[in-house]
């Protein structure tokens, strides 16, 4: 059970080398529990940025939104699985049959067994988007509700979805199923790429389990100071809920 503000953060180290991700996790220190580990980190670096991570006694998220063939997928969880991370994504889009045998991978291993998430619509993306260009027929939130109960018939521990859905989400898939939120910006941030976004005081206070913070972290001249804010904000978030 987390017991602190810094247990909700998951600081993302979207940087483009291992010196500086190393130099960001140094400066945080004890303030950041958890580091994201995205596809321009490790497929540089691979398990190097891991190893390092988990040198530090930090928990990994282990961001590559995996999308392939059952079979495929499936092979790669099994890799993965032996890098030691704490939660993984895959691509819900992907289909009940990837996703299961992704899980099924994971249940099969007695120890290292890492939460796998299901990616639902990426913040980036926005109902128009669905519509004109993908022809999805269905308003985004819709969408997003139908893969987050997909990836748990499949027997997935969660999705990562915007803060907008997470409410929803929890109230129909319940609250042990975990729910990752990116594109969360405090105020006065820009949205940067991201188009479905809010604050880490309202993720929280919807249900989040934990929020995904990168540039704002990042490019900050003070990251702790930073971090420490939005662990503030937090806060204010979780007395929401009590």
């Amino acid at each position: 059970m987390k017991k602190d503000a810094n247990e909700y953060l998951i600081v993302a180290l979207d940087v483009p080398d291992i010196e500086e991700a190393e130099k960001v996790v140094t400066e945080l220190g004890d303030t950041v529990v958890y580091y994201k580990v995205g596809l321009q980190l490790f497929i540089r670096f691979g398990n190097r940025a891991i190893e390092f991570l988990k040198s530090r006694n930090k928990k990994v998220f282990l961001d590559l939104k995996l999308h392939d063939i059952p079979y495929i997928v499936a092979g790669a969880m099994e890799g993965i699985v032996d890098m030691d991370v704490d939660m993984v994504t895959i691509h819900a889009l992907g289909g009940f049959e990837m996703m299961e045998a992704a899980q099924k991978m994971v249940w099969e291993r007695k120890t290292n067994k890492p939460i796998v998430l299901g990616v639902t619509i990426l913040t980036s993306l926005d109902e128009a988007f669905l519509n004109d260009f993908l022809g999805v027929d269905k308003k985004i939130g819709t969408q997003i509700m139908e893969l987050a109960i997909l990836a748990q018939s499949a027997g997935l521990g969660g999705v990562v979805a915007s803060p907008e859905e997470v409410s929803y989400i929890k109230e129909h898939c319940g609250k042990d199923f975990v729910v990752v939120t990116p594109g969360i910006r405090p105020k006065g941030v820009r949205r940067d790429d991201q188009k479905r976004v809010n604050t880490p005081k309202k993720a929280i206070s919807s249900g989040a389990d934990f929020i995904v913070i990168g540039r704002p972290i990042i490019k900050a001249e003070d990251r702790r100071k930073v971090a420490l804010a939005i662990q503030k904000d937090i806060r204010d978030g979780l007395r929401k809920i009590t």
